[in-house]
């Protein structure tokens, strides 16, 4: 009987061995792939505050031409209500 219980105890130790094994493994591979998703996270919103700041800048490049074409026209003050605010004012459903 001892010889059986030491045999079945080396497969139940190969066994777990095994299996931790391939749990570190999977543990290396998730996080390996957690860093690589962080860094491509990092590169994404740099590249979004990028676009942000390119259309900020050119938002306002699109405002000083507008003012300047009211004064070609003779239109000098801004309207009282641009769209933005005309949006705020109607009613919701």
């Amino acid at each position: 009987m001892m010889v059986g219980m030491n045999r079945e105890g080396s497969i139940g130790r190969v066994e777990f061995m095994s299996n931790f094994k391939s749990v570190v493994e999977r543990l290396r591979a998730l996080e390996n792939d957690r860093r690589n998703l962080l860094l491509e996270i990092e590169e994404l919103k740099k590249m979004a505050d990028s676009k942000a700041k390119a259309l900020e800048s050119e938002v306002g490049m699109l405002r000083e031409e507008v003012k300047s074409l009211r004064v070609l026209l003779g239109a000098e003050e801004e309207p009282a209500v641009d769209e933005e605010q005309q949006q705020k004012k109607k009613p919701r459903k």
